[in-house]
């Protein structure tokens, strides 16, 4: 992986492991090396990532086993100081270079320096065995941390630019594939079915039906006639379409959003984690100790030994060594990760479980978030006087003239096309709908614009009609309507409640249009909706929220999405039908789509932050005690590293705990 610049910035939120130990502060920094060891370790394999422990561990227990159980008459002097300096090199190196990385950059007292210091002390007073664990302890710990982020890594995809590299443009009628950057205002692209628009142009077309889910947040497909804008990133859905090109390629819509995006995660606060606020007052506090220790009793002891003194000061670094912490805290957030990951609830960091658990609003797209972003039909309206099937026996043949995602709808609800049905003077009306004959009696299937064109009466005012309203007249006479809409999420009800228990408000921003929005918060019980907003407007209106000094979550899944998902405490993505660039500024992705992850989400950053600071609890009482222990000469050198590793061992049992409970 590698830094980009411009648009692409927002990769940059996965490309730092966001390591919750001692390099959270670095989230967001493109020079941390620390980082970079991590995101090899990811793209390598789960054995070479722990193969340098693993060295330090086989040679650290046959250097205890020649020492203790199995003693060798060669394993002594400098032969043994060789063979722990071996098995030191493997994990001691990398951390060696990042204290060396550190001082340089002006941070002398970081917990690189005070791991070497503690562990280059362990071998000047020659307990080589210990200074060789106490080193193996921290890289084990970095290593799980390295592993939680690059398995939730490997699950999120990476950035799809919206916009095609490459147009077709026609030029003397002949179709040419150039770079879309360098196509000039007022050339004609041609877009095949299925084609993505790469600038911002008008139709020529006659007509074409364009998807804008991923850029607008509409629900409803945009048909489009001749004469109107059409912008980057819509997917022409049926006939071949000609564009005029009327802006720039850095100057489309997209290219905004995008633009929008860049800004917006530019302005994200980095996160910083308790343990590496705690290592720069920490760290100088027990180097200074130390060397008091040492020197400060020749003032008042008569009978003063150096090399006495300087064992106490060199046993109180080992001791004072942050092993514990620095285990117990990774592993709590792997445990959270985990917790997550199991159920479909992917975290770019561990940072982000200690910022959901503090979410006091959800502000959610309505498209694909909430409902399915699927049509369907909603209800069927056929007066008395016809017979319901036949008509709508009718309708289905007619509408599969059409390839429009209303008549896929239409067929899914009626279902098989009834072949005896023979259709004459089939005719299309552009932004109206469809007409044909059948037995010699015309059938108008479209809004009730066709309705008004034909001077067809009705006694319905479609304002009244939430949903997509499909008009129907047969004989010249007005028989009914199909409603089309988007299905409320099954478990849309239950998340807006769960939220609710937990305390957290809830707001639903939407580009559809308002009384669709209001809809559907009405039937949630979602008070605070607004529709018919632009991606700027949802900016402003996070921005809101966000001036009451309140922490907000913003859940969405289109590209017009991005912006605002940036720009929130916490950005979460739907992973499923969500678009590329959404998912990649995310914070946390949700793979299945399912809006009831949000309170899990939510949960799982509760509970996980409070397993960590019950481990930050127990390392800091058993630390404190012993280190007294240590300064007064009472404890040596092999009960220090018993007593880390202990409540080491002890943290691990409790942030395992997390990967048990239910949610």
């Amino acid at each position: 992986m590698e830094h980009i610049h411009e648009e692409k910035i927002i990769k940059k939120k996965t490309n730092q492991s966001g390591c919750c130990s001692a390099h959270e502060e670095h989230h967001h920094s493109e020079d941390d090396g620390h980082n970079h060891d991590h995101e090899h370790n990811a793209e390598g394999s789960l054995f070479q990532m722990f193969l340098p422990a693993i060295i330090s561990f086989v040679l650290l227990l046959i250097g205890i086993g020649f020492d203790n159980y199995f003693p060798q008459n060669w394993f002594t002097g400098y032969v043994r100081i060789v063979w722990y300096i071996i098995a030191y090199l493997p994990v001691g190196i990398p951390v060696l270079k990042e204290a060396y990385e550190s001082i340089i950059k002006g941070d002398v007292f970081s917990e690189f320096f005070l791991m070497c210091i503690a562990t280059i002390g362990a071998f000047a007073i020659g307990e080589f065995p210990e200074g060789v664990a106490v080193m193996l302890f921290y890289t084990i710990g970095e290593n799980f941390q390295g592993l939680a982020v690059s398995r939730a890594k490997s699950n999120i995809k990476s950035l799809l630019d919206q916009r095609p590299d490459e147009v077709t443009i026609l030029e003397n009628n002949v179709a040419t594939k150039v770079k879309a950057a360098d196509v000039r205002i007022g050339s004609i692209i041609q877009l095949k079915a299925g084609e993505k628009l790469g600038l911002d142009g008008e139709l020529l077309s006659d007509t074409a039906s364009f998807n804008t889910a991923a850029l607008t947040g509409e629900s409803k497909p945009s048909t489009k006639v001749k004469g109107e804008t059409v912008l980057a990133g819509m997917i022409n859905e049926n006939t071949i379409a000609q564009v005029k090109v009327t802006t720039d390629y850095k100057d489309s819509k997209l290219s905004k959003i995008l633009e929008m995006v860049q800004n917006a995660t530019a302005k994200k606060a980095p996160a910083e984690l308790f343990i590496r606020k705690f290592a720069k007052i920490y760290t100088p506090i027990v180097v200074y100790l130390a060397i008091a220790i040492c020197l400060l009793p020749m003032l008042f002891v008569d009978n003063y030994v150096f090399s006495d003194w300087l064992y106490r000061a060199l046993v109180f670094l080992v001791i004072s060594c942050p092993c514990a912490l620095v285990i117990s805290i990774p592993l709590g957030y792997f445990g959270g990760i985990g917790a997550a990951s199991k159920n479909g609830i992917l975290f770019k960091g561990s940072n982000f479980l200690d910022s959901i658990s503090t979410i006091q609003n959800v502000v959610m797209d309505k498209t694909g978030t909430m409902t399915e972003g699927v049509f369907k039909v909603q209800e069927v309206i056929i007066s008395d006087d016809f017979d319901k099937e036949e008509i709508l026996k009718l309708v289905n043949v007619l509408e599969s003239q059409s390839t429009h995602p209303v008549a896929t709808a239409i067929h899914n609800h009626v279902g098989k096309i009834d072949a005896s049905i023979e259709l004459k003077n089939v005719e299309e009306i552009s932004g109206h709908g469809l007409k044909a004959e059948i037995n010699g009696k015309e059938l108008h299937v479209g809004n009730f614009k066709l309705m008004d064109k034909f001077g067809i009466k009705y006694d319905l005012d479609p304002n009244s009609v939430v949903y997509t309203t499909i008009a129907i007249a047969y004989e010249k006479k007005f028989a009914g309507y199909l409603t089309i809409a988007d299905e409320i999420k099954e478990d849309a009800l239950e998340t807006v409640n769960k939220l609710k228990l937990l305390g957290v408000k809830v707001t639903m921003l939407s580009g559809d249009k308002t009384n669709v929005v209001q809809f559907v918060a009405n039937k949630l019980g979602i008070a605070n909706a607004f529709g018919d907003l632009l991606p700027e407007d949802k900016v402003n209106k996070l921005n809101e929220i966000k001036a009451k000094n309140e922490t907000v979550a913003f859940v969405g899944d289109g590209v017009n999405d991005a912006p605002v998902i940036a720009l929130s405490t916490v950005g979460i993505a739907m992973g499923g039908l969500g678009s590329d660039a959404t998912i990649e500024t995310a914070d946390i992705v949700i793979q299945d789509d399912k809006p009831s992850k949000i309170p899990m989400a939510i949960n799982i950053g509760k509970q996980t932050k409070k397993i960590v600071w019950q481990n930050i609890t127990l390392a800091f009482v058993v630390k404190a005690f012993v280190l007294i222990l240590g300064a007064g000469g009472l404890a040596t050198m092999w009960e220090a590293v018993f007593a880390d590793v202990g409540v080491a061992l002890l943290a691990i049992l409790n942030a395992v705990r997390i990967q048990k409970m239910k949610f």
